[in-house]
């Protein structure tokens, strides 16, 4: 979404450029829409494919009467948070494109809700992808804790938490529209973001520096999950054996007497390459929306550091 509102130029261009454009020239003149428009088209085709994909999913947990996991029902909130804020972000870049007038010429308020809309959804979406890595890690270090917590009604805790959650991320990014931190708009008019410099440089570095933790966190928890997924493993090779050979007499396999001990036998590599899938799909969007997320965080704060050395040499 971050770099939707920028493509299609024809000359390379700093990734925030603090002059921002000129007022005398319309700087949306001559620049093509063409790669806005496909990356509007490939984000809301492969948001609904995903949809349909889960809920698709979710049919064939009800028809097995499973509980719906915590973890998809996470995975299918991205998805709408990523919908949507393509679906609010991208129209008003091709608008721009299509009346060839930067967004500050045709309302200072687009420019805010554009900036506003910017960075919810970018805290947002790295927010939902810290519930799921939080989510994941509990699941797995400490199970019993994890059972307590989501055992009764999951869907319930969690529709209970992620609005207030985002609502905090609302609060917290409209901190500029309040007086702390201000919004500008950025080359080649058709995006605005918050402010780099003078009075919105300290809301700059507060926003890159939740961000950074929230990156930092998603990392952690995929680690927790590694790590208990390897623990995981090595019990299960480690007690496979004394299971397998411990007949009667040394040497003498046997197989698993009780239902029970085929039930567990088989629902372990179960487990094992359901938390493998999730580990490797939640550590593929952390990827990406770190890709997308961290060269906004230290341009943020390489501008914080140039301005505060600036301002204390001249």
């Amino acid at each position: 979404m971050m770099d939707e509102a920028g493509r299609g130029s024809t000359r390379p261009t700093p990734l925030l450029d603090n002059k921002g454009p000129k007022a005398s020239a319309p700087s949306v003149l001559g620049e093509g829409p063409a790669v806005s428009a496909v990356m509007f088209t490939a984000g809301v085709l492969g948001n609904l494919t995903a949809l349909v994909l889960l809920l698709l999913a979710r049919r064939r947990r009800l028809a097995r009467r499973e509980r719906l996991a915590p973890f998809h029902v996470l995975l299918m909130v991205l998805v709408l948070t990523d919908l949507l804020g393509t679906c609010l972000l991208s129209p008003v870049v091709l608008a721009a494109y299509g009346r060839q007038r930067r967004l500050e010429e045709v309302d200072k308020r687009v420019c805010h809700y554009f900036a506003f809309s910017m960075s919810f959804f970018s805290l947002a979406t790295m927010s939902c992808l810290g519930a799921m890595a939080l989510e994941r890690s509990l699941a797995m270090a400490a199970p019993y804790l994890y059972e307590r917590l989501l055992s009764g009604r999951p869907l319930a805790l969690l529709l209970g938490a992620l609005p207030a959650l985002y609502g905090l991320a609302a609060a917290f990014c409209a901190l500029p529209l309040m007086g702390f931190g201000n919004y500008k708009e950025y080359w080649p008019g058709t995006w605005c973001f918050i402010e780099m410099h003078s009075n919105g440089r300290t809301f700059a570095l507060l926003y890159a520096s939740v961000l950074l933790l929230l990156i930092l966190a998603v990392l952690l928890g995929n680690l927790v999950v590694m790590v208990s997924l390897c623990r995981m493993y090595l019990r299960r090779a480690h007690s496979r054996l004394p299971a397998a050979c411990c007949g009667p007499k040394l040497g003498t396999c046997r197989q698993p007497e009780s239902r029970r001990e085929r039930a567990q036998g088989a629902r372990i590599p179960f487990s094992m390459s359901e938390e493998l899938d999730h580990l490797i799909l939640l550590s593929i969007m952390t990827i990406i929306f770190a890709v997308c997320s961290l060269p906004f965080t230290v341009q943020l704060r390489y501008h914080f550091d140039a301005s505060d050395h600036h301002s204390r040499y001249s």
